[in-house]
This record gives structure tokens, sequence and C-alpha cells, in this order.
């Protein structure tokens, strides 16, 4: 097929050069900002996270609109889904609709690098950004609360998900 009679794409490619991309911060893990929904006309926002041995990741949550994806590039990360708890090695994907609540952190001992990919994709950069300055004490943790519409972030509470966390610390 000609390229002129190719429809036209919905976004331009993306390219994030690894040395070139933001970061952030806290005590036990990085996040790589990849590419957030501006950039892809709402089709994905993604992100890469190493997490240190111990690092907590995130509580029970869903989201109302994305589905979450996870592709564990190294090391363990443990998750939760719905009420189950397990544990995701190095080349596992993990793809988590929208509404099942759903948690993750390093597994016991171990440290894991995660690539993120949120679809359909919404602005989380800034949430991100938010979190990191919460971990590191630079802001109060009811902002986090109080952006749960904005970034389509809905805490839960998991007594599942504790007792994971318990019997691993």
């Amino acid at each position: 097929m000609p390229a002129e009679a190719l429809p036209a794409a919905p976004f331009a490619p993306v390219l994030t050069r690894y040395a070139e991309a933001e970061t952030c911060a806290d005590p036990s893990s990085v996040m790589t900002l990849l590419a957030d929904s501006d950039a892809t006309a709402d089709g994905f926002t993604s992100y890469r996270s190493t997490f240190a041995k111990g690092a907590v990741g995130a509580p029970a949550h869903f989201h109302t609109k994305a589905t979450e994806l996870f592709f564990v590039l190294s090391g363990s990360l443990q998750v939760l889904v719905g009420e189950e708890v397990t544990v995701l090695e190095t080349g596992d994907f993990l793809a988590v609709p929208p509404h099942a609540p759903h948690a993750f952190a390093a597994a016991p001992g171990c440290e894991a690098d995660v690539l993120f990919v949120f679809t359909p994709g919404m602005g989380r950069f800034d949430y991100l950004r938010l979190l990191g300055r919460v971990m590191r004490g630079e802001s109060d943790a009811k902002e986090i609360a109080e952006s749960a519409e904005r970034f389509d972030n809905h805490y839960v509470d998991s007594p599942v998900w504790r007792s994971a966390l318990e019997a691993s610390a």
C-alpha cells in the first residue's frame, strides 16, 4: 500500500532517551518518566520504576478508566490483584483492568525494575512527582487523597495486602 494511502497516525512517534528522561526519586525507588498522555493523544502513559529491597511501592488502589500494565524487567515484584497476592518474576507481564483493586512492592528480600503502562493514558507525571515529594517529606500526604479524581487513583483498604506486607517485614 502506498504511504499516501495509509491512515494518519493518531500521534507522532514518541522517543524518550533514557539518559534524557526526567526522574523522580524517593528513599526506596526511582521512577523514570517515559511518555505522558499529552504526547500520545491520551493513548498511554508509561514510566519505569526501580525498587530497592524493602520498597513499599503502592498501597491498594484502583483506577476507574485505565488498565495498568506491568512488565518486570528484572528482579521480583509482589503484587495484589483483588484478594490474591502473587510474585511477578523477571519477564512476567500483568494487565490489571479498571476497577480491580491492586497494589505492589518489591518482593521480600528483592529489588525490582518494572515498566508500567496506563491505557488509556492520562496526565500522571504530576502524580508521580507528587508521590516523590510526599515520600521525601516535602509535601503533605493529604494532597494525594485530594488528587484521586484528577489522577484516577482511588485508594482502598486491603487487609490481605496489609498482612502480606507485615509478613515480609
